[in-house]
């Protein structure tokens, strides 16, 4: 198939330090484009998933520092790259509006997103056009109205997360710097079983510093330590070395990939069973489930007794790329099937007036990686 995946302009693909769904998209199209499948990747000039890619936007535009115009110019090019593809899968909110400007394009969405917040309201409006990709049983049961192309589960690709021994002697919080992720909860509970912690966490935005400063901060020394935000490579270390992930979410996440970048590398995850936690860890096998923080506290006086080998397995054989990649596929067939049945017999307009059935990705690619007519710039695949 000729698949377009289009990502938010907020973080390059892959993410140079947090960015749960940017490192999605980047196994997803990598994997794709793995399983023999024509891939055309929608991102900012920035990224480096070596697949080809077309951008608007030289760098990625910041979470939380761009507004909807900025996405909609993002969309409206993107588009108009991609408006000949068998498939396109937008990974952005306005795109679900947008795509009806190109009735004959099948296009699928994948809330990243709780479906009880403002997204329910979009994706009511919008999934009769776009059906939706929900990422976890929990969030799909919450998605009242909206019509629903499947359930898939996040993915990684074992092969790139090297498993640990788990010998560090500490348990690691990993994620974003906020009430919601459970921070402040990792640092009471480290300190009450007396094993240390290093909180490695997104701190960026306003709200996130507050929350540190207020909640945080103070419970730091005596062996909880905050270590910033780290890269690809300081993280796997990080998990390769951790007894376990603390992973105290106080809200309930729609999946939580963290949880798997640790199983990959063997080390368990000690978490809430909020959200989609429960169909990820296993209580008493690749981690604990603990409601509170008592609970918590237990767990960690005896997860590290747990067998680190049923946590990889856990991952290649329920949380693969190859199978997040081949589910993909067979959404991406049905929707593209439903689309093709749903015009049969109405005359297929083209990309723009005046312009005629665009070209492969590769005619696409120009001498110095521009596309004048599309208003876009296009890159060959990089190595790695």
């Amino acid at each position: 198939m000729r698949i377009a995946v289009i990502a938010p302009p907020w973080v390059q693909i892959p993410p140079p330090a947090y960015g749960g769904t940017e490192a999605v998209l980047d196994t997803l199209a990598r994997g794709l484009a793995r399983a023999g499948h024509e891939v055309f990747l929608y991102s900012t000039g920035d990224s480096t998933c070596p697949v080809p890619r077309g951008w608007v936007f030289e760098r990625a535009i910041g979470v939380g520092t761009g507004g909807c115009a900025a996405e909609l110019r993002h969309v409206i090019a993107a588009y108009d790259a991609v408006a000949d593809f068998d498939i396109v899968h937008d990974h952005t909110l306005v795109g679900s509006v947008y795509a009806d400007r190109l009735p004959w394009l099948p296009v699928v969405t994948t809330n990243h997103g709780p479906f009880e917040s403002d997204l329910g309201a979009l994706y009511r409006t919008t999934s009769d056009r776009v059906p939706v990709i929900a990422i976890s049983h929990h969030q799909a049961s919450t998605a009242r109205g909206v019509h629903l192309a499947g359930v898939i589960h996040h993915g990684v690709d074992a092969s790139r997360f090297p498993i640990g021994d788990g010998r560090g002697g500490y348990a690691l919080f990993l994620g974003r710097m906020s009430p919601d992720k459970g921070v402040h909860i990792a640092a009471r509970v480290a300190r009450a079983a007396g094993m240390p912690l290093r909180i490695a966490a997104k701190m960026s935005e306003a709200a996130e510093r507050q929350y540190f400063a207020e909640r945080v901060e103070p419970l730091l020394g005596a062996g909880v330590d905050y270590v910033g935000e780290v890269g690809e490579a300081d993280k796997l270390q990080l998990l390769a070395g951790a007894t376990c992930l603390l992973n105290p979410i106080a809200w309930p996440e729609p999946f939580g990939m963290v949880m798997i970048e640790a199983l990959a590398t063997g080390t368990p995850v000690v978490a809430t069973p909020r959200g989609a936690a429960p169909e990820i860890v296993t209580d008493g096998v690749t981690g604990y489930l603990a409601a509170d923080e008592e609970a918590l506290v237990a767990a960690l006086g005896k997860v590290a007794a747990l067998d680190r080998r049923a946590c990889r397995r856990a991952v290649e054989e329920h949380f693969s790329a190859e199978r997040m990649v081949a589910e993909h596929v067979a959404v991406y067939e049905a929707v593209a099937g439903a689309r093709s049945r749903s015009l049969l017999g109405l005359p297929r307009l083209s990309a723009a007036p005046g312009r005629g059935p665009r070209p492969p990705v590769a005619a696409r690619t120009g001498r110095d990686g521009d596309d004048t007519s599309a208003g876009v710039a296009v890159s060959a695949p990089r190595a790695g």
